[in-house]
C-alpha cells in the first residue's frame, strides 16, 4: 500500500473538501481515506484532487503537429456510420497526450467529429498508457449530429443532406428501418442473423444498449433531439448546447431527464450556430438541476486547459468543490464509469496533487498518480 496526504482534499463527488486526510491506495484502487496516519509509505503531499475526465474530445484524432489533410476525426464515406470505431484512428503518440497528462488529465472520452449524422462509436480511454489496447476502457455510446455541421459536408461522399430537416429525415428513415426489423424479428418473420451490420446497430440504439452523444448547440435543434428521443426512445446524451441563451430550453432538457456533456466555453464562436455563446449562459444550466459535465473539444480548446473552464463556474457562484466535480466524478458519472474521477473506497487512484490552491493561477501539479503509479512529477 502506498499513501497521499491531503492538506485539502476535493474528492470529485461534490461534497465539502476535507482536510489533513490521507488517501490509502492498493493494486491501482482507493482502499480508503482516513485522518490517521497511515503504516505505509506516504509519496506525495499538497491539496488533491481526483484525475480529470474530459467529456468529449478528438485528442489521438486530430493531432498535435500533424497537417490536418491527416486528421481522423471524420471518415467521409457515408452520412450513418455506425460501425465506425474512434478507437481505430486513434494514435497514442499524440504529442497532446503528454501535455493532458501532466495537467492532470487522465482519461479522455474520444469520439469522431459532427461531420456525419451518425458519426461512429466512441470510446473512453487512458490519456497514459502507450497503445490502445492498454488505453481503452469503454464504449460509451454512438456520436450523432444535428444542426449544421452535418448538411456542411455536401462534398463528401454518400447521401449528404443540404438541410437540417433533410439530416433528420435520413436519421428517422435508418431508425424506422431498425424498428420495422425489430418488429419482423418479433413475429417471427426474419432472424436476426438476417439483418445487416448497420442495421443491427441501430436497433442496438432503439434498444437502449448503446447512447447516442449527439452534437447539438441551437435551441431549436434540441427541440428537435428531444422530439425524436419521444418518437423512438432513444438514450441520449447532448454534447455542446452552449448556443443555448433562455432557461425555457433547459428546463426541457431536464422534463426529458438528458444529461449534458457542456462546452466548450473558450473557444471562438466562428459560425452562425454559436451566435449566442457566451460563458454567462451556463448560469441557465446551472439553475435547471441537468446534470452535466464538460469537455474541451479538443483541439478546439487544448485539452491541457479543462480546468480552466471552471473559472465562469466560480463566477457563476458554484461551489470549488462542485466545480471540481464537472470536470471528474461528474463526467465520469454521466458516461457510466463510476470508479474513475473521485476519489473513495473502490475508486481508481487516480489524481492530482497540487503544490499549492489549484484555483490559484501560480499553482500546478506536482504529482500525477495515475491508478496507483506516479505518471508525471513537477
Amino acid at each position: 500500500m502506498q499513501a497521499i496526504k491531503a492538506d485539502v482534499l476535493y474528492d470529485g463527488t461534490g461534497a465539502a473538501a476535507k482536510k489533513g486526510v490521507y488517501i490509502i491506495y492498493e493494486a491501482g484502487r482507493v482502499v480508503r481515506v482516513s485522518r490517521s496516519r497511515p503504516g505505509c509509505e506516504v509519496v506525495a503531499s499538497g491539496t488533491v484532487t481526483p484525475a480529470f475526465v474530459d467529456g468529449h474530445a478528438h485528442i489521438g484524432l486530430a493531432r498535435s503537429g500533424e497537417p490536418s489533410s491527416e486528421d481522423e476525426a471524420n471518415e467521409q464515406m457515408g452520412p450513418m456510420l455506425p460501425m465506425v470505431n474512434a478507437l481505430d484512428s486513434v494514435y497514442m503518440d499524440d504529442a497532446a497526450f503528454r501535455d493532458s497528462v501532466d495537467h492532470g488529465i487522465l482519461y479522455s472520452h474520444v469520439m469522431p467529429g459532427s461531420g456525419n449524422i451518425i458519426g461512429g462509436r466512441t470510446a473512453l480511454i487512458r490519456n497514459f498508457a502507450s497503445d490502445i489496447e492498454d488505453a481503452y476502457i469503454m464504449q460509451p455510446g454512438i456520436k450523432a449530429a444535428l444542426g449544421y455541421n452535418p448538411r456542411s459536408t455536401t462534398s463528401w461522399k454518400g447521401e449528404r443532406p443540404h438541410t437540417r430537416m433533410g439530416a433528420i429525415s435520413i436519421l428517422r428513415n435508418e431508425l424506422m428501418k431498425a424498428r420495422k426489423a425489430k418488429e419482423l424479428i418479433a413475429q417471427g418473420k426474419r432472424i436476426r442473423a438476417e439483418i445487416e451490420p448497420q442495421t443491427e446497430a441501430m436497433m442496438e440504439i432503439l434498444d437502449g444498449e448503446r447512447v447516442l452523444m449527439v452534437h447539438v448547440h441551437k435551441e431549436d435543434d434540441i427541440v428537435n433531439l428531444i422530439k425524436l428521443r419521444s418518437e423512438f426512445g432513444f438514450r441520449a446524451v447532448i454534447n455542446h448546447a452552449v448556443d443555448v441563451h433562455s432557461p425555457a430550453i433547459w428546463q426541457k432538457v431536464a422534463a426529458a431527464g438528458l444529461d449534458v456533456i457542456y462546452g466548450p466555453l473558450d473557444a471562438f464562436a466562428y459560425k452562425v450556430e454559436l451566435k449566442h455563446e457566451n460563458w454567462r449562459n451556463a448560469r441557465f444550466l446551472m439553475q435547471s438541476g441537468v446534470r452535466f459535465g464538460l469537455m474541451t473539444d479538443h483541439p478546439v480548446i487544448l485539452q491541457r486547459n479543462l480546468f480552466l473552464q471552471l473559472r465562469f463556474f466560480l463566477r457563476l457562484d458554484l461551489s470549488r468543490e462542485r466545480s471540481v466535480a464537472l470536470v471528474s466524478g461528474e463526467t465520469a458519472s454521466i458516461l457510466g464509469v463510476p470508479d474513475i474521477g473521485t476519489l473513495k473506497p473502490g475508486s481508481m487512484a487516480s489524481m492530482i496533487v497540487w503544490d499549492g490552491d489549484p484555483f490559484h493561477l501560480s499553482s500546478s501539479p506536482s504529482a500525477v498518480v495515475a491508478e496507483g503509479k506516479i505518471v508525471s512529477e513537477g
